[in-house]
């Protein structure tokens, strides 16, 4: 799994990071299904938690089991740095969202390269809410954009409206997606909606983060 690094909501003042739900939810299905699970960041070590997603009205049972988890805390607070991670060495890759990933997954060369190596090697990767923007420059062999001509979801523009950061984030992810030429789609704010379109999986927002894992699980058993 591999979160942000980045810890800044823009020019605001106010913090950011990755979504607890969107990393923890999705942690448990996979975890609990047996998956040996090792967490990469840009920087390594803690990546910062956005605290909208601590608070009250952000919580799920699965946020819940985080907040009593130390044995996950410490493993969280001690990611491998990016950099030292090998696609060769793992069945898939699954990348959490948080509004921290639209500045420096969007265009870290290590997390593109990455991406590219999983995919080319017949892995299948999956995203959720934002981390779709670590998409963004990553390149089918042919050189075109991966997301081109393949069916994807993700953060929408009436989502990022409702929680008034429309002007505050570098781009649009429904937008930026749709330039790209991805097939994009997506279902009622805030539900959960999932896409597959062969190895690629993603993931609309917060409420999709397990029905994406889940839809990752099947494709590694080749169940999908």
């Amino acid at each position: 799994m591999v979160l942000t690094s980045h810890s800044e909501l823009g020019n605001t003042g106010e913090k950011t990071g990755f979504w607890i739900e969107e990393f923890a939810a999705p942690y448990y299905v996979l975890a609990d299904a047996g998956a040996d699970i090792t967490i990469a960041s840009p920087k390594g070590g803690q990546p910062p938690i956005d605290p909208k997603s601590e608070q009250k009205d952000a919580q799920t049972p699965a946020t819940i089991r985080f907040d009593t988890d130390k044995e996950l805390k410490t493993k969280l607070a001690h990611t491998h740095k990016l950099s030292t991670v090998h696609a060769a060495d793992y069945d898939a890759v699954f990348y959490p969202g948080g509004h921290g990933p639209l500045w420096d997954l969007a265009n870290d060369a290590t997390s593109i390269a990455l991406i590219e190596s999983f995919y080319n090697h017949q892995k299948p990767v999956a995203f959720v809410c934002h981390a779709p923007a670590a998409l963004v420059k990553v390149k089918a062999k042919n050189g075109d954009a991966l997301v081109k001509g393949k069916k994807v979801t993700g953060f929408s523009d009436t989502e990022e409206a409702a929680v008034n950061l429309t002007d505050v984030v570098p781009f649009l992810l429904e937008d930026e997606l749709k330039k790209l030429g991805g097939i994009y789609s997506k279902g009622p704010d805030w539900g959960s909606y999932v896409l597959k379109d062969g190895l690629l999986i993603t993931g609309q927002n917060p409420a999709s983060s397990a029905e994406a894992a889940q839809l990752l699980l099947s494709t590694m058993k080749g169940k999908v």
